[in-house]
């Protein structure tokens, strides 16, 4: 079987049509005025500023980072089942809830979508930031990505850059910290090494400090 190649174009399509399902399928009674244009939003997307990379998450939560909302996007049976520590279940159908909305409409915490892979925390990323929230972001690669560069790193080999060598370092110290091979349980947040810090920045954007730890 040949490879297929898309073109730019015809990711733009993909993109666009998959916004305008989004949008269809939102109750009329529950829709709020769009703030961005499909356009406004598909420049996001280009520049990929809706992305926080594993290991900038992953720093957070060793940190007990205040700031940080991770939002579990999958249905309730799949959440139960195992989530990121203090992650907190809001199903991509309940999105635009008027319960959800204290949650989004804030400039205090950094909200950040996953679901298992990155497709469904994008829809959601785009149709909130369509009605103008900001502070939301898509973890890169959801939860597979997370199980494979978090909690059970590869290490590279010895011979590679200087970067991919620190990144490993860590991954493996994110990894003992958050309690590597389990997704979610009460033991994960009681781990105490932590990583050495992440390379690259972390999210910006804050306006305050608030109580409690990430959950």
């Amino acid at each position: 079987m040949k490879n297929i190649t898309l073109s730019p174009r015809m990711v733009i399509t993909a993109v666009l049509l998959s916004l305008g399902l989004i949008i269809a399928a939102v109750p009329k009674n529950t829709t709020k005025p769009y703030k961005l244009t499909a356009a406004q939003i598909l420049d996001e997307i280009k520049s990929g500023t809706q992305y926080l990379e594993p290991e900038q998450v992953a720093q957070m939560l060793v940190e007990k980072d205040p700031y940080l909302q991770l939002i579990d996007i999958r249905p309730q049976n799949e959440f139960e089942k195992f989530s990121l520590p203090g992650a907190i279940s809001i199903p991509v159908d309940n999105l635009l809830s008027p319960d959800q909305a204290e949650v989004f409409d804030q400039d205090v915490r950094l909200n950040v979508f996953y679901g298992n892979g990155t497709t469904q925390a994008n829809e959601a990323w785009m149709l909130l930031r369509q009605l103008g929230y900001k502070n939301i972001y898509v973890l890169r690669g959801g939860l597979n990505y997370w199980a494979e560069a978090i909690l059970n790193p590869t290490a590279p080999p010895s011979t590679s850059p200087n970067d991919d060598l620190a990144r490993y370092d860590f991954r493996m110290g994110a990894s003992q910290a958050l309690g590597g091979g389990a997704l979610s349980s009460s033991e994960t947040q009681t781990k105490t090494q932590a990583p050495a810090k992440v390379p690259g920045p972390k999210p910006t954007g804050k306006k305050k400090k608030v109580a409690g730890g990430c959950s």
